[in-house]
């Protein structure tokens, strides 16, 4: 069982960027899919990027398309989410997920482990 701890998140203006860290300790960070999910108050939990074990075809939701960029560095068991040109509505929290296998797909329930989130908020 993997366990997930966040970083990086804060207060940003709008335009600006944020870095969030997710730190993987107890499986094989190797072998897990990642992904980044939010939360905004009053909100569902969205998708917000994924990436396999290779780090090859990282998938993005079409509102984050273009700003940010998910990657990940297995030696460190540590995937990023680089947010640019932040807005206002990218206010949420933000959270890590794992899952043992190949696809990142955006479907929350196929990630069994979480972390437990990081604020990220954009002040316009």
């Amino acid at each position: 069982q993997v366990q997930l701890v966040e970083s990086g998140g804060g207060l940003v203006q709008a335009g600006g960027s944020l870095r969030v860290s997710c730190a993987a300790s107890g499986g094989a960070f190797a072998m897990y899919t990642m992904g980044w999910f939010r939360q905004a108050p009053g909100k569902e939990r969205e998708f917000v990027a994924a990436i396999s074990w290779s780090g090859e075809t990282p998938t993005y939701a079409d509102s984050v398309k273009g700003r940010f960029t998910i990657s990940r560095d297995n030696g460190k068991n540590t995937v990023y989410l680089q947010m640019n040109s932040l807005k206002p509505e990218d206010t949420a929290v933000y959270y890590c997920a794992a899952r043992a296998g190949t696809v990142a797909t955006e479907n929350p329930r196929l990630y069994a482990n979480w972390g437990q989130g990081t604020q990220v908020t954009v002040s316009s």
